[in-house]
């Protein structure tokens, strides 16, 4: 995914924006980047509040003042909690969990046990294994994610005092990346997980394995249910 720095010079809007949240948070201002993708969308990326960097989308400068400001306020809340360090161990603990099922398959074993009885999983439990360990790992990792996400709109919504306008967004967001999703091809796939909406294809079984929650989980958040249940404006 190809992005570059953002000038304040061609979006002096989101400079101020994020200037003023980061400072009502009372943490420094990551750097900012734009990439040229019209689906509207965004993500944090970096290890901590101090080597963090925000990027959107040219099509997420296109939402209102209060729904930009809401999802960079999402972003930040990613940002200061540290969800994409979070994140990296997560993934880092889902990669162990796979490596010892592929090791447990290869490994030798005892043939008998104590019991004179076989040791070993069995003809059926060794691919059950093989199977269920990367299962398990991919779980715990979109387990922790969509945890993460439902964090980053609770304290991105205690950062702006906007809910109204996170929810607007992301109904605008989510229904364009189900009118136009993106394909999995190149960087973008590697940084999907981190946007704030899925911007692939996915539905069906596939959204059972999607790094985001659905649209109507995050709406019925209680920083968001207030908001969602009001007229629009």
């Amino acid at each position: 995914m190809r992005a570059r720095p953002l000038t304040q010079a061609e979006a002096p809007g989101v400079f101020a924006m994020v200037a003023e949240l980061a400072a009502e948070a009372g943490q420094p201002m990551p750097r900012l980047y734009v990439s040229p993708i019209r689906q509207p969308n965004d993500f944090a990326t970096g290890r901590s509040p101090g080597h963090a960097a925000v990027c959107v989308t040219e099509g997420i400068l296109g939402l209102t003042a209060r729904e930009l400001r809401a999802v960079l306020g999402h972003e930040l809340a990613h940002v200061y909690n540290r969800d994409i360090l979070i994140s990296s161990v997560a993934a880092t603990l889902a990669g162990a969990i796979t490596m010892l099922a592929d090791l447990a398959w290869i490994l030798p074993v005892s043939a008998d046990g104590d019991d004179g009885e076989d040791g070993g999983p069995g003809l059926l439990g060794w691919p059950a294994m093989l199977l269920l360990g990367p299962l398990a790992a991919t779980l715990i990792k979109l387990a922790v994610s969509r945890t993460r996400e439902f964090a980053a709109a609770d304290d991105g919504v205690a950062l702006t005092g906007d809910p109204l306008a996170l929810a607007d967004a992301l109904e605008k967001i989510h229904a364009w990346t189900r009118r136009r999703p993106l394909p999995a091809t190149g960087q973008l796939s590697g940084v999907a997980h981190l946007m704030i909406a899925n911007p692939l294809s996915g539905h069906g079984l596939a959204a059972l394995f999607s790094t985001h929650p659905p649209l109507y989980q995050r709406e019925r958040r209680p920083s968001l249910r207030q908001a969602c249940s009001q007229p629009s404006t």
